[in-house]
C-alpha cells in the first residue's frame, strides 16, 4: 500500500499544528490589554503630593487604645510602602487621612475538642476612613471599611493572658496593610 500525496495535504497538517499556537497568541494578546495589573503596585494618589498627615483615629468603641494602635500601624505602613513623608498634623500636609474606629468585635470560631477552649478567634474591625487633599476633595472614602481576620490563640492558660498585646499588634499590621492597599489602589 502506497500513500498518495495530494496537493495541499501538507499545508492542512501544518495549519492543524499551528492553530493552537495561534489561539494561545491571541489569548495572550487579549489578556495583556484587558486591564489586569499586579496588585500592590499601583498608586492612584496625586503625583504632586509629598506629605500625608495621619492624625490619631477617633475611637467610638470601648476598647482602650485601639485607635492609637491602628493609627501607628497605618503610619508605619505608609512609611514602609510609599515615599510620602508622614506627619501627625494636617497643617501643611498635602493629604490628610482620617479614621474613626466604629466597632471592634471578636468571636471564637474554632475550639479545642479536648478542652473546649477557643483556639481561633475571628477579629472584626469597622472604621470610617477618608483621604482628602488640601482643598478638601475626597480622594478616598469608605464609611464602612471592614477588616476581618482569624487569629490562632494559645490554649495554654498562662500564655493566653499575655497574648492580647501581640495579637492586637498582628491584627493592626494586617489591617494597616489592607487599608493602605485600598487607599493607594482606590478600591
Amino acid at each position: 500500500m502506497q500513500l498518495k500525496l495530494q496537493r495541499g495535504s501538507l499545508r492542512r497538517s501544518r495549519d492543524f499544528i499551528c492553530a493552537p499556537i495561534r489561539w494561545m497568541l491571541v489569548g495572550v494578546l487579549a489578556a495583556s490589554g484587558c486591564g489586569y495589573r499586579v496588585v500592590g503596585r499601583a498608586n492612584t494618589l496625586p503625583e504632586g503630593a509629598h506629605t500625608i498627615a495621619i492624625p490619631a483615629f477617633a475611637n467610638r468603641t470601648t476598647q482602650y487604645r485601639i485607635e492609637q494602635i491602628l493609627t501607628q500601624a497605618v503610619a508605619h505602613e505608609f512609611i514602609a510602602r510609599t515615599k510620602y513623608r508622614v506627619v501627625p498634623d494636617a497643617e501643611g500636609a498635602d493629604l490628610v487621612l482620617q479614621g474613626e474606629v466604629t466597632n471592634l468585635a471578636s468571636g471564637a470560631v474554632l475550639y479545642d475538642p479536648t478542652t473546649g477552649r477557643a483556639t481561633t478567634v475571628l477579629v472584626t474591625v469597622s472604621l470610617r476612613v477618608s483621604l482628602q487633599d488640601r482643598a478638601g476633595k475626597d480622594l478616598y472614602r469608605n464609611n464602612n471599611f471592614v477588616f476581618r481576620e482569624p487569629y490562632e490563640i494559645s490554649v495554654d492558660i498562662p500564655s493566653f493572658f499575655q497574648e492580647e498585646g501581640p495579637a492586637l499588634d498582628r491584627m493592626s499590621r494586617d489591617f494597616a496593610a489592607q487599608l493602605v492597599s485600598d487607599v493607594l489602589e482606590d478600591f
